[in-house]
């Protein structure tokens, strides 16, 4: 969760939630069940999504699949605590119609990314499966903590959706038991989408040793069955705050620990700057290459879709 924020604790005595900012679009927000040694992350996407999906002329099936990407990685990198945290999800495959899928999470800012070969998706139909896009492939997720730490976890892209090969992950690579729920709907007015993710973490404390952690703990089972009950529609109604959905999913609970987290941005961090230094560590012969006819590198952004170019 992030630090220095306001936090309110929601009881079942609480009928009504007095001085509490209800969260609803481009924000993250963070709860914690601590009888029962649970965790949860909530958000979702509208503005800041339309803003990704811009910068490329995107077909609807990847928009949908990019826009579930950048709920899981706003999700998992809001677990993340300091500005220079970053969470980056890699998607590739061997031969598949997507050859590339990556979005990063630093400090609430979101980017990302799809490359795929246009004429075989429009083959596929409008509602393609994940094998069918991805074919074998395997997802890369790599947490880098603020003291540049690094931690990676490579998973099959198996399943119905990423969302369930992030609780692969969570699982395999992290022993932690996770339940992760996305939803995408595109409208009148842009793609809107959604995500709840749900943790259960030993003694209860986030920044502790995970200790005996069990897939079946009785605590975990009660949780897992209440947070599956959230359904599409809740995640991407716009007059349904944050906050009221970990009400309805959580209200027989003695506690629910709210906490308001990162504002989102679209978080390109290209600049001239950035690519100059990274072209000037290159030998001379291969700056020499890059150059154009008039001596200029032209560096494209994948991401933003921006055109840079350098006098170096």
């Amino acid at each position: 969760m992030q630090r220095g924020l306001p936090r309110v604790t929601i009881s079942p005595h609480m009928r009504v939630m007095q001085d509490v900012i209800e969260t609803y679009s481009d924000k993250l927000l963070g709860f914690t069940l601590p009888g029962r040694n649970a965790r949860g992350r909530a958000v979702r996407l509208d503005d800041v999504l339309e803003e990704v999906l811009s910068a490329h002329d995107y077909p609807a099936p990847i928009t949908h699949l990019l826009g579930e990407a950048l709920v899981l990685a706003a999700l998992m990198g809001g677990l993340l605590k300091g500005e220079q945290a970053q969470m980056t999800m890699q998607a590739q495959t061997n031969g598949g119609i997507v050859s590339l899928l990556v979005c990063d999470y630093r400090a609430g800012a979101l980017r990302g990314y799809c490359d795929f070969d246009a004429e075989r998706l429009a083959s596929l139909g409008a509602n393609p499966t994940l094998s069918a896009l991805f074919g074998e492939g395997y997802l890369a997720i790599t947490f880098e903590t603020e003291g540049r730490q690094r931690y990676q976890g490579i998973v099959p892209l198996e399943g119905s959706s990423l969302a369930e090969a992030c609780e692969v992950y969570f699982s395999q690579s992290e022993q932690i038991p996770t339940l992760i729920r996305v939803a995408s709907r595109a409208g009148a007015g842009g793609r809107v989408a959604g995500g709840l993710l749900v943790q259960h973490l030993a003694d209860g404390e986030e920044g502790r040793e995970r200790l005996h952690v069990r897939m079946d703990h009785p605590d975990w089972e009660h949780v897992a069955i209440l947070a599956g009950t959230i359904s599409h529609e809740e995640l991407l109604d716009p007059a349904l705050s944050l906050e009221a959905i970990a009400w309805r999913l959580f209200h027989e609970e003695d506690e629910v620990r709210v906490q308001r987290g990162a504002a989102l941005t679209r978080g390109c961090r290209c600049s001239a700057e950035h690519y100059a230094t990274i072209i000037a560590r290159f030998p001379p012969e291969d700056q020499a290459a890059m150059r154009n006819e008039d001596g200029i590198v032209v560096v494209d952004c994948a991401f933003c879709s921006r055109q840079f170019e350098l006098s170096v």
